[in-house]
């Protein structure tokens, strides 16, 4: 009895003093143990790889969000450094009251919604043109693809060169049939349609692979299914086919409206300057000019917060349906 009254003492002693659980094994709370059980074996190992470019995406990105926040509160302009001891929301009222920011707000709205439908609608008719198995396919997918391969520089000095006034070779065509010249960017109203013309002659390859992708992956038997039952081929593709192609719209509805949202490289390349023609100023034009024009640094600030806040109302959702779909 009096050795094993001892040995419990001892045990708990050994429990006690140095963290050794049954079986000699120590026991206690492990970090890297805790960690690899929580986002995955390898998690802790595989650091090395991952930590760096996370920090510097923190930095350089996320960082730089924040900072431009902080600029947008300020009343910082022309050089020096911004004064952080007053904050306020003056930058956003000044945006409300300026007209000429609503205008460029307008115009963002219209060539987002107008751009990314009309493009959508044209790359879903080619995908599924080129899906009935025509002649020459893989020369026809290539043609409409070669445009996304362009650069917004060039795809805007080629629409330069075609709406030119005197020169170009649409008003050339318009005036072999009769009809008089159009001035399609000096015009303040058409520009923008002439602006979203040239990014969906861009764009429209792109929407046209996702799709074809995706009518690639529906099984043959729902087309025989729809011809069993006297589904005419427009009836097919509208109640059996196009609905099962969500997920390939959503994913092209997202990639363009932020190629929308990014225009200013084809806008600036278009007439060479911050400032674009009358009718086609957004927001991503208004924000430089501001900025390297100007030198209005807090207002440019807000016009991007408020630019971002776009960009993050079209990418959040598509995040979280994706999340939900569990892909993410």
């Amino acid at each position: 009895m009096t050795r094993n009254t001892d040995t419990g003492d001892d045990s708990g002693d050994a429990v006690a003093d140095g963290g050794v659980a049954e079986g000699g094994q120590r026991s206690g709370f492990s970090p890297i143990a805790a960690l690899n059980e929580r986002f995955g074996s390898d998690f802790v190992e595989s650091s090395q790889f991952w930590l760096p470019p996370f920090l510097l995406v923190g930095l350089f990105v996320y960082g730089a969000i924040i900072w431009n926040l902080l600029i947008s509160l300020t009343d910082f302009r022309g050089f020096g450094t911004p004064d952080y001891g007053d904050l306020d929301l003056q930058m956003y009222s000044r945006a409300l009251a300026d007209s000429g920011f609503i205008d460029a707000a307008i115009n963002t709205f219209i060539l987002l919604v107008g751009f990314t439908l009309v493009t959508l609608a044209l790359g879903l008719g080619l995908a599924i043109l080129i899906d009935r198995n025509i002649r020459f396919e893989n020369t026809f997918r290539t043609i409409y693809l070669l445009p996304m391969s362009l650069s917004f520089v060039v795809t805007a000095q080629f629409w330069a060169w075609m709406f030119n006034f005197n020169n170009g070779v649409i008003n050339i065509v318009i005036t072999s049939l009769g009809l008089g010249r159009v001035d399609w960017i000096g015009n303040p109203d058409i520009v923008l349609w002439a602006v979203m013309f040239a990014l969906m002659w861009q764009f429209a390859g792109y929407a046209m692979v996702v799709f074809l992708a995706g009518l690639r992956a529906i099984p043959n038997e729902h087309y025989e299914a729809a011809k069993v039952d006297g589904a005419s081929t427009v009836r097919m593709y509208w109640r059996v086919i196009i609905p099962q192609l969500k997920g390939s719209t959503i994913s092209a509805s997202v990639v363009l409206m932020v190629f929308a949202l990014k225009a200013f490289d084809f806008l600036y390349s278009l007439v060479g300057g911050y400032r674009p023609p009358n009718g086609a100023d957004i927001l991503a034009t208004k924000m430089v000019r501001e900025a390297y024009a100007n030198l209005n640094w807090a207002y440019a600030s807000a016009v991007a917060i408020t630019l971002f806040l776009m960009t993050l109302g079209i990418v959040g959702p598509y995040l979280y349906y994706q999340y939900n779909r569990g892909n993410l």
